[in-house]
């Protein structure tokens, strides 16, 4: 049984012997497998390598050029222009720009990007070398730590680069003048910073002007350091003659600022970065002592006041101590005039030292108004005064003048009025003017005619005069003359030298002096001894003491 089973079984089929062969490169391959190995590492470092790519807006193409207009800082080479197009709303052109791998730098979001040709500007005339090399985008990279893409190209290159040791500082004025970006700042006379920008004030009443001071100059900016204005030319008429001053001949040609601290300002500190200064007109005025409290004062003129102009000085006792703030035309109903409204605004403490005494000698509070009126009204009744006065002849400049006129006629002061209302008398040419009326006045009062007809009477009696003088006075006066030169001739002819009348008036004159030498010495002695009179001569007196001098 057992045996018939295993031989009913099927046998199991043996497995096959399979022999493998082996892959193996041809060389043909390695040439290939090589170049593409080659090129893929090229990729990758090229990938590596490669800088970022931005692109730069600006107002014109002009010259930009495709693959062809670099971009450069300090002269180096950072990046090339690889496309310049139309932006989409046809206002302003793009340009792509690729940078290098180690200008990365430059797509911080506050770089920016300009085109360099050649300028002239306040700062001199730059970009020159691109009249040979061609025009090119300046770079200057940027502090930010965020990143960017676009930027939009400025028209004009930044005064100065990020990075540049020194401090900025804002300058307020009410006009820009004739600054400009790149005029220099000077520090007595010499360059020490530039103007990098301006722009007007929030209100648009002013201009801010932004100043870079380079290092190490930027110490000597202080916190009470004063800037002022040096365009032009400063001319001063006083007594000594014209005295004509400007900083330098750029700040002649392209304006300029100045700086300096006050003399009185010691122990001052250096200024912060970004401190706002008021820009002045002039150094004087920014050199000033410090004004102190302002005081305003109002004035009312009964005259017109052409040649007052706003900013016109006011003077007290020739020093001036304020100025005019506001000009206005009123109408007086009760009188129906038009008398005109000035204000003004001065500071007593530019009197220096007077007013330091006052307030000594009348233990006087300065913040105090009322004290203050009242001290006003107190001068008032003295004789204080507002005048306008010609200050030039030749512009017909005018100025208030506040001076004491004792015979001024009184007038009531108010002390609570604000401001202060100063009385005022009639201006110097006005009073000139209703002089010469006067004058006229009176000289129409003469009776002209009558005058007229009386002189023309007498000039009529003296021709009548004159005609008779001629005709007989004048003959008989010339025959008189013809008299006494005949007369004149004799006696030349009397007296000539070699005549015997001569020589005898000769002798007679020697006569007479010999004759007056004996007198004199007679009346000498009988001066000594008038007793000869009654005695005679003494017998033992000398007879040369007695006699005369016998005439020859």
């Amino acid at each position: 049984m057992k045996s018939q089973a295993t031989d009913g079984q099927q046998p199991t089929p043996g497995r096959a012997n399979v022999t493998t062969r082996r892959w193996t490169v041809s060389l043909v391959w390695i040439v290939p497998i090589i170049a593409v190995l080659v090129g893929l590492s090229l990729v990758v470092h090229n990938w590596l390598q490669e800088g970022p790519t931005i692109t730069i807006t600006f107002k014109t193409g002009q010259g930009l050029t495709a693959n062809k207009t670099q971009v450069k800082y300090r002269n180096v080479v950072i990046g090339q222009v690889t496309d310049v197009q139309l932006s989409a709303d046809q206002k302003n052109v793009t340009a792509t720009v690729k940078l290098a791998k180690t200008a990365d730098t430059f797509t911080h979001q506050d770089s920016v990007f300009w085109v360099v040709r050649p300028r002239i500007g306040a700062g001199g005339i730059s970009g020159i070398d691109t009249l040979l090399s061609g025009d090119f985008i300046g770079a200057d990279a940027g502090q930010s730590k965020v990143r960017a893409k676009s930027f939009t190209g400025l028209e004009n290159p930044p005064p100065i680069t990020y990075g540049e040791p020194g401090k900025r500082f804002t300058l307020h004025s009410q006009d820009l003048g004739s600054l400009d970006i790149g005029s220099p700042v000077y520090l007595r006379k010499i360059p020490v910073g530039q103007v990098v920008s301006y722009a007007l004030d929030a209100e648009g009443k002013g201009v801010n002007i932004d100043v870079f001071v380079n290092a190490p100059n930027d110490v000597y900016v202080t916190e009470n350091t004063r800037f002022w204005n040096v365009s032009g030319v400063d001319v001063n008429v006083g007594a000594n003659g014209f005295a004509v001053k400007t900083e330098s001949l750029s700040a002649l040609l392209l304006g300029g600022i100045a700086f300096r601290a006050p003399e009185y300002s010691p122990n001052d500190t250096p200024a912060s970065e970004d401190k706002t200064f008021e820009l002045f007109a002039d150094q004087q005025s920014a050199l000033a002592p410090p004004d102190g409290k302002a005081q305003y004062l109002a004035l009312r003129f009964d005259q017109a006041l052409r040649g007052l102009r706003v900013g016109a000085p006011v003077e007290f006792l020739g020093v001036e101590v304020g100025k005019v703030v506001a000009i206005n035309l009123d109408f007086d109903e009760k009188q129906r005039s038009f008398p005109v409204n000035v204000g003004v605004v001065i500071y007593p403490q530019r009197l220096g030292k007077a007013h330091e005494k006052l307030l000594k000698a009348l233990n006087h509070d300065p913040e105090d108004e009322a004290a203050s009126a009242r001290l006003m009204g107190s001068f008032v009744d003295r004789g204080l005064r507002a005048q306008a006065r010609s200050g030039n002849l030749l512009t017909g400049q005018l100025y208030i003048s506040l001076d004491f006129y004792p015979k001024a006629e009184k007038v009531a002061f108010d002390p609570a009025a604000r401001p202060v209302r100063i009385p005022t008398i009639p201006g110097s040419l006005q009073q000139l003017q209703e002089q010469l009326q006067a004058m006229v006045e009176r000289i129409n009062k003469l009776p002209l005619e009558s005058v007229a007809n009386n002189l023309n009477g007498n000039l009529v009696e003296l021709r009548k005069g004159l005609a008779q003088f001629n005709s007989k006075t004048l003959p008989s006066v010339q025959n008189t003359l013809q008299d006494v030169s005949k007369t004149l001739q004799s006696a030349n002819s009397t007296l000539a030298e070699d005549s015997p009348q001569r020589e005898q008036l000769t002798q007679t004159l020697d006569d007479l002096g010999r004759m007056s030498r004996s007198l004199r010495e007679l009346s000498d002695y009988l001066s000594r001894h008038p007793e000869s009179l009654l005695r005679g001569r003494p017998k033992d007196a000398p007879a040369q003491n007695l006699t005369l001098p016998v005439t020859e």
